[in-house]
């Protein structure tokens, strides 16, 4: 099968849609497709083609930029190209160009597959709220051109004001998910690196430092929590200076941290191996996420395989790791003492988790059972479109 997967942002852009599409695009093709992933040079030091594990990914010229989006003039031509040289089309959004892609396919008559992954909120601003208004309309385009939504839970598409209007459309599929397993060489080199002794609670976050994910929340925690555990130290994996919009917000955040001192480390981006180590040393994996840009929460999942426990916010779609794994606790919104208290009960009751949740864990969310179920939809789609 010939496969043509299209989103704005692709490695090494670093962001949960992304990874999502590259171990997606990287799983069909170990099943034996020719993946094709058209994409923006969004770094004009990024090769305009090139090929990774068998993925062949072409990246478009970028005119310019409106708010998180990209301009790509040769999108329509190149677009019309590869898609009469594929069997399905598969769309990430949001992207502005999903609708232009979307209804070339309808013209070619090939099948169209929307993988949603969040509700878009747009930071204040005339020029983001325009960007918003035409992703927004993209979206909605796209969607209706669309043979089938995918989307990682019906929890999330229920709630969503979105999605809401698409059920009939929904195809739920789980993300995949992958962790590069350590030894106790890379552990222990880890942990000497970051200055991790014995007696100290680590509390990890990985995320992008952006305000929809709710870094202050832990932050206001921090408080109560050193005070009933002294030696808590928090680790933030994940892109953190000049993240493009979320400057105000980390100037916003800079001075409160600075109180926290020692108790507060940003790892920034690692390798894979780090990653996995990082997720090891955790005692407690926190996303506070604050409103529906966050549908699921990958690193959730990704911090349950490696065995560490999560507290994560009452959000449709974030909520359903914890629920349907019982590892880890679910918070208010925006409660930074309830936070608190649940890292506390966390940190101080050391609760243990059985081997077979692991195993189901990985076998649910590993990258050939996610690209298994989508070479069953395409395939399905191929059959009735005749």
């Amino acid at each position: 099968m010939r496969i043509l997967i299209v989103l704005t942002y692709f490695q090494p852009h670093k962001s949960g849609l992304t990874v999502y599409a590259v171990r997606q695009a990287r799983a069909l093709v170990g099943l034996g497709h020719q993946v094709t992933v058209l994409t923006s040079q969004y770094d004009r030091s990024l090769p305009r083609e090139e090929w990774d594990q068998g993925v062949r990914i072409l990246r478009l010229p970028v005119a310019f930029r409106l708010s998180k989006g990209v301009i790509m003039p040769s999108m329509p031509v190149r677009a019309f190209q590869l898609i009469g040289e594929s069997d399905v089309v598969n769309l990430h959004v949001p992207q502005v160009d999903a609708a232009l892609v979307a209804l070339i396919a309808r013209l070619r008559k090939k099948p169209v597959v929307l993988t949603y992954h969040c509700d878009l909120k747009m930071p204040a601003g005339l020029i983001n709220q325009l960007a918003g208004k035409a992703a927004h309309l993209a979206n909605r385009v796209s969607a209706n051109a669309a043979d089938v939504i995918v989307h990682n839970t019906r929890d999330f598409a229920e709630h969503s004001l979105f999605l809401g209007d698409y059920l009939d459309k929904l195809s739920v599929i789980q993300p995949p998910i992958e962790v590069t397993l350590t030894d106790q060489d890379t552990l222990k080199a880890f942990q000497k690196r970051q200055k991790i002794e014995g007696d100290q609670c680590i509390v990890g976050m990985a995320a992008r430092l952006a305000a929809e994910k709710g870094v202050e929340y832990l932050v206001d925690a921090m408080p109560a929590v050193l005070k009933a555990v002294p030696g808590t130290r928090v680790i933030f994996l994940g892109e953190y200076q000049h993240v493009f919009g979320e400057e105000a917000y980390m100037q916003k955040l800079l001075p409160m941290i600075e109180k926290l001192g020692d108790h507060w480390t940003f790892l920034g981006v690692v390798s894979e191996e780090e990653k996995a180590a990082f997720f090891k040393v955790c005692d407690v994996l926190v996303l506070p996420s604050i409103n529906s840009t966050e549908s699921f929460g990958m690193v959730q999942v990704e911090a349950m395989v490696s065995g560490t426990r999560v507290i994560t916010t009452d959000l449709p779609g974030v909520r359903q790791p914890v629920q349907s794994t019982g590892m880890g606790q679910i918070v208010p919104v925006r409660d930074a003492d309830a936070l608190a208290k649940a890292i506390i009960d966390e940190l101080t009751l050391q609760k243990g988790v059985e081997d077979a949740i692991f195993r189901k864990i990985n076998e649910f969310y590993a990258p050939e059972t996610v690209a298994k179920a989508y070479e069953d939809l395409y395939q399905e789609l191929l059959s009735s479109n005749g």
